[in-house]
């Protein structure tokens, strides 16, 4: 196994373990998951924080949610093809916040440089605009402006407790406005 796929399997086993104990998993439980000796992880990684690190950094991965939302037939009604990429999003929101809360919740800082876009964020966006496309001519915005008020919408979804809206409804308002 090449030294990068041997990396990609170590952090495929270690996330959910992170879900369940945060920073605290240990790398005997690591390398039970992983079904490799301690010594292994230590030969991938230079140590835990490194692991970690790119465990954070696979968790922050589109791919999965691009790949999803490129999957959704444009043929079927736009509300229906923003209810299905608003599930896909929301799926991947959630697997982050529960890795990121486990990870807090154990005492884990990670290091971060100054606030900047992430190239993912970029591609969910453009996955999301092509959703739009087939109605173009009727939306009174460009695609690209209104996928980016979209996964912004879905990105404060959950910071609004118990007056979360179902995603039906916040799909009906983006299409359709508040008023009556």
């Amino acid at each position: 196994m090449t030294p990068e796929k041997r990396r990609a399997m170590i952090v495929q086993a270690v996330l959910p373990l992170l879900v369940e104990h945060g920073a605290a998993v240990t790398t005997s439980q690591i390398a039970r998951a992983a079904g490799i000796g301690e010594a292994t992880i230590f030969r991938a990684f230079t140590d835990k924080d490194e692991l970690l690190a790119a465990c954070v950094e696979e968790a922050l991965r589109p791919d999965y949610a691009v790949a999803a939302i490129e999957a959704i037939p444009l043929d079927v009604p736009l509300a229906d093809r923003l209810t299905e990429a608003a599930s896909a999003l929301g799926a991947r929101l959630e697997r982050m916040g529960a890795l990121f809360g486990a990870l807090r919740a154990s005492g884990y800082k990670r290091e971060r440089g100054p606030h900047k876009r992430r190239p993912g964020d970029d591609a969910i966006r453009d996955a999301v605009a092509e959703l739009f496309e087939p109605e173009r001519d009727s939306l009174r915005l460009p695609p690209e402006q209104i996928a980016a008020m979209f996964t912004g919408l879905l990105m404060m979804r959950g910071r609004m407790g118990d007056q979360k809206p179902d995603i039906e409804a916040m799909v009906d308002v983006l299409l359709h406005g508040v008023a009556r």
